[in-house]
């Protein structure tokens, strides 16, 4: 197994905390928190390339400050868009169809 970066340590604990975070939300809303989680990780995640430490560095800063707002007991809902309700089975999919192939 190859030794992950620090950075990439990072990037790892903040989606898991993004995770506990939608989790902990109210069984109606914690699906659309999901989304919202998986979903942005995955279109961030490609809007970057993995040498752009300095932009990665921003981003991990971003998205501290953005959980900790979801975190509060006061935020209980989360709107999400169609687009991102499409991505996971959209990657779903294609994962399937990668896997296929020999």
């Amino acid at each position: 197994m190859v030794k992950k970066s620090g950075l990439q340590l990072e990037v790892l604990s903040l989606y898991r905390r993004a995770i506990r975070m939608a989790l902990r939300k109210p069984p109606p809303s914690r699906e659309q928190f999901l989304l919202f989680v998986r979903y942005t990780f995955r279109t961030t995640a490609s809007s970057v390339t993995s040498r752009d430490v300095t932009a990665i560095e921003h981003l991990l800063r971003k998205g501290r400050r953005q959980i900790e707002t979801f975190e509060s007991s006061h935020v209980k809902v989360c709107s999400v868009s169609e687009q991102s309700k499409l991505i996971p089975s959209l990657y779903l999919r294609l994962s399937n169809l990668m896997s296929a192939v020999p």
